[in-house]
């Protein structure tokens, strides 16, 4: 079953999201028919389902939003076991596979080790959070480590004072900490810890095994834009390290072995959160081994992967007023990309080309509130060479393309939130494909062999059935 592997969040530590050992491509993929389904009935505010499904060893494992997780089998969906979750997850959230366990997030502090033949807890660990944080992320596993990351988001709200985010590293075997990183460079939280909050990591980290490097993108400072008392973030003067950044970790220690921050004191909740891809480029004559990040800034960079040196950026999609660094007071403007705009979702990677799904979504700001009117927005998948930054083709939807990239040999899938799913020839950019899901998609997919799972996690309209649906080839 080598083939009918997805064992990561990206798929590899590099996080490329590519499969080219499936019989799905341009040529059979109408051949794809939906073969099992499995219901997802309870939901939170954001839906039943967000995380990527993981597939090994003939079995699918998935979490959806409150918590719960669940084994199933690859062929029929027939549930193997199920472990209830302790509370609901506010954000990203999922699992990670490895050393004979399931880890996962059961709560906003709880974290756990599962056993991966029945589901059984094996261990626990409580983070230490204060009432505006919380676990939100789909962990990832390597050498021993199991890799995590708190918020500030929890039930009580989003970017709360006092709350920030830290990265952890837990002993697999034991769910001790071994290392932990504050994503927040300030004891006091840049000067004032009642109003002032940040930071934390969305996405998993990517991992270069050779260097012994995790590279992970952080969120955004707060409160954005700034409050009646502190306007245009005020309260939180200076560049707020290491917000809006890619930060690289030693994988052992955590130490901080390199950051760039691509958006210094940011006020319109534009995360650089994205997992950052690892891959070689040939730049200028040289071989140059790169981390390529992006997230709600609306721009994709590359970095040099041993120093962080920015080496290309591109912007993507609409850009107004998001140059600004305040509003005047009095003034109100609209901000594309807006705080639910940009890049949200993962990018992918293929023989020298970055596909990034896109979403123009505005925001309209004062110096110290913000409103999204709506979800009404549209959406572009961009190609881009990973060598220059140069863009070689972009595709437009009339919705939000928030489903991830994902590549399977010369396709790229994405998916908008409407709740299509879309196959795209990764030479041009052209709609070969599509598949309406039973219910709306804001979740990545997993390619595993010859089949897809789609997580449709988002009841946007009437009858709507949140569910995983497997899609395969017909024989």
């Amino acid at each position: 079953r080598n083939s009918s592997l997805w064992p990561l969040p990206n798929r590899d530590y590099a996080s490329a999201r590519a499969n080219f050992d499936s019989n799905i491509s341009s040529d059979t993929i109408d051949r794809l028919e939906a073969v099992w389904t499995f219901d997802l009935p309870e939901k939170t505010n954001w839906g039943a389902a967000v995380s990527n499904p993981l597939v090994i060893d003939g079995v699918v494992y998935f979490q959806d939003l409150p918590s719960n997780i669940f084994a199933l089998d690859f062929d029929t969906g027939k549930a193997i076991w199920n472990h209830r979750g302790e509370g609901p997850s506010v954000a990203p959230n999922g699992l990670a596979v490895g050393y004979c366990k399931i880890f996962a997030a059961v709560s906003a502090s709880e974290f756990e080790a599962l056993d991966i033949d029945t589901g059984l807890t094996l261990w626990t660990a409580e983070i230490e959070l204060t009432d505006h944080e919380g676990i939100n992320i789909q962990p990832i596993v390597y050498d021993g480590l199991v890799y995590l990351s708190t918020a500030p988001r929890s039930e009580k709200g989003l970017y709360l004072g006092d709350g920030v985010g830290i990265i952890y590293a837990l002993d697999q075997e034991t769910g001790d900490i071994v290392w932990s990183f504050n994503t927040v460079d300030s004891d006091d939280i840049w000067g004032n810890r009642e109003v002032n909050s940040g930071g934390g990591a969305w996405f998993p980290a990517s991992i270069d095994t050779e260097r012994g490097l995790t590279y992970w993108g952080v969120g955004n400072p707060g409160p954005w834009p700034g409050t009646e008392e502190f306007p245009n973030g005020s309260s939180r003067p200076g560049p707020n390290l290491y917000t809006d950044s890619v930060v690289a970790l030693d994988h052992k220690t955590g130490e901080l072995v390199w950051f760039n921050q691509v958006r210094p004191h940011d006020n319109f909740d534009l995360d650089f959160h994205v997992t950052p891809i690892l891959t070689t480029e040939r730049i200028n004559g040289q071989d140059r081994d790169i981390a390529i990040g992006a997230g709600k800034t609306g721009t994709v960079h590359a970095f040099d992967a041993d120093t962080g040196e920015e080496l290309w950026v591109t912007a993507v999609g609409i850009h107004q007023n998001d140059d600004l660094t305040e509003v005047p007071i009095g003034e109100s403007v609209v901000v594309y990309p807006g705080a639910l705009g940009g890049v949200e979702t993962f990018m992918a990677y293929a023989e020298g080309v970055v596909y990034v799904p896109v979403m123009n979504l505005p925001t309209t700001f004062t110096a110290s509130s913000k409103k999204t009117e709506s979800l009404d927005g549209t959406g572009i998948l961009v190609a881009i060479e990973a060598d220059t930054g140069d863009i070689l083709w972009e595709t437009e939807f009339d919705d939000l393309v928030v489903g991830s990239a994902t590549v399977v040999n010369d396709l790229v899938i994405t998916s908008v939130f409407g709740g299509t799913v879309y196959a795209l020839n990764r030479a041009n950019g052209e709609i070969v494909w599509s598949y309406q899901a039973s219910a709306g998609l804001n979740a990545p997919l997993a390619v595993a062999g010859d089949t897809i799972i789609v997580p449709a996690g988002i009841p946007n309209r009437a009858g709507n059935k949140t569910r995983l649906i497997a899609l395969r080839l017909a024989e």
